[in-house]
């Protein structure tokens, strides 16, 4: 779509609207003044009419240059009437043109920014799907190739193509996920026990941070808030897998919920290498990975699936860098 083109054909439609409305304006400006200027003069013709009846007497030559006179000035002010008029309407054009192009300008770029959107979702989806697939087809086709090729090293290629699979149906859950969520402004809601979500997604969990020897320190409050069960479910299992994979062995990972001032105030900290200040304001768009030699984790969709999910409840969602790590912050509206 080409929105250049498209701004200047909504141009020219705001301009023609703006033309017809100022054109009818100023056809029934002129006929209301040429209308007053009418009965002017029928007001002038009754009152020398009238002059011989209050004894004022004009001759018949004074009596014609008199109406010729006000017959030119008649003719005068119609004709500056109309030279008014066609400038009024010359400056329309230009000011409707202006003001035409900024809101045709501010009516697409919505659209604009849609199109955009969706054009680098689909080629990021493209890369993230064409990635683990050209792993797959590379290896098979130099497997096929090997005529030495014995069971153990046909083995080892099903568990590495397995591995490709595996990262494919991840990413696969996670674009529907995102596709759920994607432009969701209510989501049906029922009162949720918070602190028993988190306590259920630190089960789904627990094995990665054990195989990477993180330990998760707990500080939960009681919290109730309206929402989805499974979708904060999978908010906070987003959280604290991402505070897995990005942080180093053998470290922890602290978990708070607290009530304060209406709201339910779920954090995550980890003990990482942080995030950069330039890739804070980036972090929760799709595909987007914050460190490069991180690339090998994740799908790089799961905290814009989280924000997304923050958005439905109504929430907000925010990370923050310090010297101990990273701490991602998420508020909720109490239920009352």
């Amino acid at each position: 779509m080409n929105f250049r083109s498209a701004i200047l054909k909504l141009t020219g439609f705001y301009i023609l609207i703006a033309m017809v409305i100022s054109i009818i304006f100023s056809l029934v400006l002129y006929q209301f003044s040429a209308r007053e200027l009418n009965m002017a003069l029928s007001r002038q013709n009754r009152q020398i009419q009238r002059m011989p009846m209050m004894g004022i007497q004009i001759g018949p030559e004074r009596l014609r240059v008199f109406e010729n006179t006000r017959l030119e000035q008649l003719e005068a002010s119609s004709n500056h009437l109309k030279l008014d008029l066609l400038g009024f309407n010359i400056l329309i054009l230009f000011l409707a043109g202006g003001a035409s192009y900024l809101l045709a300008k501010r009516t697409l770029k919505p659209i604009e920014e849609m199109m955009e959107m969706q054009n680098r979702f689909t080629a990021d989806a493209s890369h993230e799907l064409r990635t683990p697939l050209t792993a797959m087809k590379t290896e098979i086709e130099v497997s096929l190739r090997d005529k030495k090729l014995n069971l153990d090293e046909a083995k080892k290629l099903l568990g590495s193509n397995l591995e490709e699979i595996s990262k494919l149906e991840a990413l696969s859950n996670d674009l529907l996920s995102l596709a759920q969520y994607q432009g969701i402004k209510e989501i049906p809601k029922v009162k949720v026990d918070f602190k028993n979500v988190i306590e259920g997604s630190y089960d789904k969990v627990k094995a990665l941070a054990k195989n990477k020897g993180i330990d998760f320190e707990f500080n939960l409050d009681n919290a109730e808030v309206m929402g989805d069960k499974q979708s904060l479910t999978q908010l906070a299992v987003i959280l604290m897998d991402n505070s897995i994979k990005y942080s180093p062995k053998k470290s922890k990972v602290s978990v708070s919920l607290a009530a304060d001032h209406g709201h339910a105030i779920f954090k995550v900290a980890d003990q990482g290498d942080g995030i950069k200040h330039s890739d804070l304001p980036h972090i929760f768009s799709r595909f987007y990975r914050a460190d490069v030699s991180r690339t090998k984790e994740g799908t790089g969709l799961g905290l814009s699936i989280a924000k997304q999910i923050t958005d439905a409840h109504h929430g907000s969602i925010h990370a923050e860098s310090t010297e101990k790590g990273s701490v991602f912050t998420v508020k909720f509206p109490i239920s009352k």
